[in-house]
């Protein structure tokens, strides 16, 4: 069996020194999955009430900047709130450990019997822990509320939202915005192409198979299509093309 990394004394010093990686994974998956699931939505629910291809590109670029904008903007915020928070409670346990350094210790010692040291092997590990603040501090974030060092960009996260977004946004639209012939079917196609292909990428860093993933993605995103392409039929039944 192939490991995913070697063990040798200076790849593990290598890898230690460069520190933990950040990933932005999830924003990419987040954007792309939402681009493709919202524009198509506009464009099915276009379709649905039979509006002309003019105006369904007009919505969905319209859709594609303003929401994209406004994703990119609330993963800015939420990713800069988490930094935030971190900091506020890291100033806590920093204040508590100067103040109350004996209930931090304690605190310490009891993270650690939750986790099966007991005896003279929990009272060494809490002295070598509580000897040294940064390592006693980044023991408490990490015990008392589960908030790791490692520290995302909120820059780079919104970064990856938005392109994530306008790339699979824009597919839907791309038949439409060149006049091909069969435009409908064609943005069906590279829609459900942009799905499975967002759910099977993802598969690589889970332990989901990229098919069942894949097929997944696919499934959730077509439902909001067909959703939307329902209500906007439905409405075209009821008062006509506006």
């Amino acid at each position: 069996m192939e490991l995913e990394h070697s063990h040798t004394p200076q790849d593990i010093a290598t890898r230690l020194q460069d520190g933990p990686s950040i990933s932005y994974l999830r924003d990419w998956v987040y954007g792309g999955i939402d681009g493709a699931v919202t524009t198509f939505a506009i464009v099915a629910g276009s379709l649905g009430a039979q509006l002309p291809a003019s105006v369904v590109l007009i919505l969905g670029l319209a859709n594609l900047l303003a929401d994209g904008f406004s994703m990119a903007a609330a993963n800015f915020t939420g990713t800069k709130t988490e930094i935030e928070d971190f900091r506020r409670l890291r100033q806590i346990e920093e204040k508590h450990i100067r103040l109350a350094p004996e209930g931090e210790r304690e605190e310490i010692r009891q993270i650690f019997r939750t986790k099966g040291f007991e005896g003279s092997e929990l009272e060494t590990l809490t002295t070598i822990i509580t000897s040294r603040n940064s390592t006693w501090i980044e023991t408490m974030m990490q015990g008392e509320y589960g908030l790791a060092s490692v520290q995302r960009s909120p820059l780079k996260a919104a970064a990856s939202t938005f392109a994530a977004f306008a790339l699979c946004g824009s597919l839907p639209l791309l038949p439409f915005a060149f006049a091909l012939p069969s435009s409908n079917l064609i943005a069906v196609l590279l829609t459900a192409l942009a799905f499975f292909s967002i759910g099977s990428a993802k598969a690589r860093w889970s332990t989901q198979g990229w098919l069942r993933s894949g097929l997944e993605t696919t499934l959730i995103g077509m439902t909001a299509a067909a959703i939307a392409w329902a209500v906007g039929a439905g409405l075209h039944a009821a008062f006509g093309t506006l």
